[in-house]
């Protein structure tokens, strides 16, 4: 009986469970929900898209007064493709490894794990090194936009799947702080990827849809404003006509105008005939002394 009990006391504590990833990332999900990394990408990525597009233009984004849910809107606009195409290849994969695991055999799939694990770390090497040559080099990815960012976040997601490659083949069970921190640590690394690359991504699509807009400002419909006052404004082939009636409320238009954004009470006009060189960008706050009318082609002989 003494030996029963000595026994007992001596013998040591059971193992903790192993910290699996899906533990790990429930811990970190507590922490930072991915669906605020995702909504902070759409709005920063609408933020940048704004702000290179009104700068195009030599039009402060402060000026416009954007909200917040103009930048979530605005992120449509070149954003939801990519992610569409990286969860469908994130999709794709899942239902690979399912297949594969279902058919192979306990050898076939350790072999295929030992193929695949050289793969994952040369592809988690060589994204590091595109982010380092971003960063010492940017100018090697002038015409790439967004390549430095995606190669860290895929980077370190090949580097982490090596590492639980390895430690699948070897059976053994990474420690629950270190298991925690590492998957942690691969969390904020892919999310500064994906804002560098959203970065750099957003100012190619900004600066593409002002080219967009400048190349079908003469394409209706044009923009007629009324003015309760002269506003003296002046541009290629923006023309100011004096109303006749004195007991109308607006006293002078002005055709030769394109409408490009209402936002924050105010409005971006542009003259139809604008050139970036030259050309001078027009924003008005909205007020009852305006009116604006879209008309296929005003005529600026026309009596007002």
């Amino acid at each position: 009986m003494a030996k029963r009990l000595r026994s007992l006391r001596l013998a040591p504590p059971p193992a903790a469970p192993p910290e699996s990833p899906s533990k790990a990332l429930r811990v970190l999900g507590s922490v930072i929900a991915p669906t605020t990394v995702l909504t902070g990408l759409l709005f920063f990525f609408g933020r940048q898209h704004a702000n290179w597009l009104l700068d195009y233009f030599g039009v402060p984004l402060s000026t416009m007064g954007l909200t917040a849910q103009d930048y979530l809107v605005r992120s449509a606009d070149g954003l939801f493709a990519p992610i569409a195409v990286v969860l469908a290849a994130v999709l794709a994969l899942l239902w690979l490894y399912r297949f594969l695991r279902a058919r192979l055999g306990d050898a076939a799939w350790q072999r295929l794990l030992r193929l695949a694990t050289p793969v994952a770390v040369g592809c988690g090497v060589a994204g590091l090194a595109v982010a380092a040559v971003g960063v010492v080099r940017p100018e090697a990815f002038a015409s790439s936009y967004a390549v430095p960012g995606a190669g860290l976040s895929f980077g370190v997601l090949f580097l982490v799947s090596a590492s639980r490659l390895l430690a699948a083949r070897s059976g053994r069970v990474l420690p629950a702080a270190v298991a925690t921190a590492e998957w942690v640590a691969a969390f904020v690394l892919v999310s500064v990827g994906l804002f560098w690359a959203v970065a750099d991504y957003s100012a190619s699509v900004g600066i593409g849809r002002a080219l967009q807009i400048e190349a079908g400002l003469a394409a209706p419909p044009e923009t007629v404003l009324y003015s309760a006052k002269s506003l003296n404004l002046t541009g290629p082939g923006v023309r100011e006509t004096q109303c006749r009636n004195a007991d109308t409320a607006y006293h002078y238009r002005y055709t030769g105008l394109k409408l490009i954004l209402h936002s924050g009470g105010q409005y971006f006009l542009l003259p139809v005939q604008w050139h970036k060189a030259d050309g001078t960008a027009l924003v008005l706050p909205r007020t009852d002394a305006l009116r604006l009318e879209f008309t296929p082609a005003a005529d600026p002989d026309a009596p007002c």
